[in-house]
């Protein structure tokens, strides 16, 4: 164990090996508060048809449930380096499992409205909390950590979406609310009591192929570089499309006709919605450790335009052959696969360059851009009922990526290079035809 001058002088070594303990227990935690975002598609056609409000006014709920977990974040940030990850998960979890009890209650939109409302600060806790200790704990494989956390969460309802299918079907959307709110409440509130935070003066080893800050911006700090703002502007562009698809996708299913037809896979046959979705959590599941993993080898920006791309094509093709069942389950399944990694490629990048003191904070400012695209989700229906078709929203979201994949190279790469060269830890050669950087060790 080092001592405390050899920490503050910033020697690192080998962290304690009960970090990977931490990252099994934040994954479960993460795991079990998936559900309010990623099985919500299954209870909007069951509340539709129970009281015949529109669509657009059902979303909304989900519009509000995003907003207030990516808008609150900075606020739990503050928490979270108050009271430590065992309190606020506790909490999180309380209030995850509250709201599922609260729509199960629910006869009116303001009642979903408030369900909705307490996830977002239930899931917000939850979430953040788990980014956060994965990040300061992993320094050294912040992309994989941080994105094995981050697939907790997105493929968390691989094993649920069916016993909530069928529970719907067969006992009513009330029946799943109430059941699957009280099991994963209590889930989150029993894992976080083995939560903790890392303890003081340990300072693992840093990456040996990102570069990474030596030195701990404060949040006034990070908000007055163009690196965050640029990373904000990316971060809303791409998770808009993924959004819009966590939301829609069994809309967009049921009017491209191919909710209800069965795919048949000799040994059984499953209709193309249920399969979808499977395919779908895990294929988001997997994205995030698998991109975050590529990205601590290869570097954040590069692997942002190879996702990025990579999803643009995939909602691209959707337009196209989303008509087709085989095609919408295994595109959609592409889409998923190229989205989910944001969540692992934009909180490494923030570890990375404004270091990891205040990265609660500055992490959750940065995530506000789910609850912008949020905004979004309610005008892809309003857009496709102007339009007749879901074409001319999946357009738009394709531009979108392929944008964002394009900026990451030609802007953010750059920006970073500098913001790293004025702290020391690179230097740039700008009489180069192509600038060359060298890494200073430190």
């Amino acid at each position: 164990m080092p001592t405390n001058d050899m920490a503050a002088a910033g020697r690192p070594h080998d962290p304690p090996a009960n970090r990977w303990v931490q990252l099994v227990v934040g994954v479960a935690c993460m795991v079990a508060a998936a559900n309010i975002q990623y099985s919500w598609t299954l209870f909007v056609p069951e509340i539709q048809e129970t009281y015949g409000w529109t669509r657009a006014a059902i979303q909304t709920a989900f519009t509000i449930f995003v907003i207030t977990q990516t808008w609150l974040t900075p606020i739990e940030g503050y928490f979270i380096d108050r009271y430590g990850p065992r309190a606020m998960v506790f909490i999180g979890g309380a209030f995850t499992g509250l709201a599922w009890i609260v729509n199960s209650y629910a006869t009116t939109l303001t009642g979903f409205y408030f369900g909705a409302v307490l996830g977002g600060i239930g899931v917000g806790c939850v979430y953040a909390t788990c980014i956060n200790n994965a990040l300061k704990w992993f320094p050294d494989r912040r992309g994989l950590a941080v994105g094995l956390t981050a697939g907790g969460y997105g493929s968390g309802t691989i094993l649920t979406i069916m016993p909530i299918a069928a529970m719907i079907e067969t006992s009513g959307y009330q029946s799943a609310f109430f059941t699957f709110g009280l099991i994963e409440g209590a889930v989150i509130m029993l894992a976080a009591l083995f939560l903790m935070a890392p303890p003081a003066g340990v300072v693992p080893k840093f990456s040996a192929n990102v570069v990474q800050s030596r030195r701990d911006y404060t949040v006034g700090e990070a908000l007055r570089t163009p690196v965050f703002w640029v990373m904000l502007l990316l971060f809303t562009m791409t998770v808009t499309g993924g959004l819009m698809a966590t939301a829609q996708l069994g809309v967009m299913a049921q009017d491209l006709g191919v909710k209800e037809h069965d795919l048949n896979f000799y040994f059984f046959t499953m209709a193309a919605l249920p399969f979808a979705l499977m395919l779908d959590r895990l294929m988001n599941g997997f994205s995030r450790p698998f991109f975050g993993w590529i990205s601590d080898n290869i570097g954040r920006e590069r692997t942002m335009f190879i996702a990025f791309t990579l999803e643009g094509l995939g909602i691209l093709a959707l337009a196209h052959f989303g008509h087709n069942p085989w095609a919408f389950v295994l595109l959609s399944g592409v889409v998923f696969l190229a989205w989910g990694e944001v969540y692992s490629l934009f909180s490494a990048t923030t570890g990375d360059t404004f270091g990891t003191k205040h990265v609660g904070k500055i992490y959750g400012l940065l995530y506000c851009a789910k609850g912008v695209a949020a905004l979004l989700v309610p005008l892809g229906n309003l857009l496709m009922e102007a339009t007749g078709t879901w074409a001319t929203v999946l357009y738009a979201m394709a531009a979108m990526d392929l944008g964002a994949a394009v900026l990451a190279i030609v802007l953010l790469r750059p920006l970073i290079r500098r913001h790293h060269a004025k702290a020391g830890l690179l230097v740039i050669d700008e009489a180069q035809p192509a600038p060359v950087v060298v890494r200073i060790q430190v």
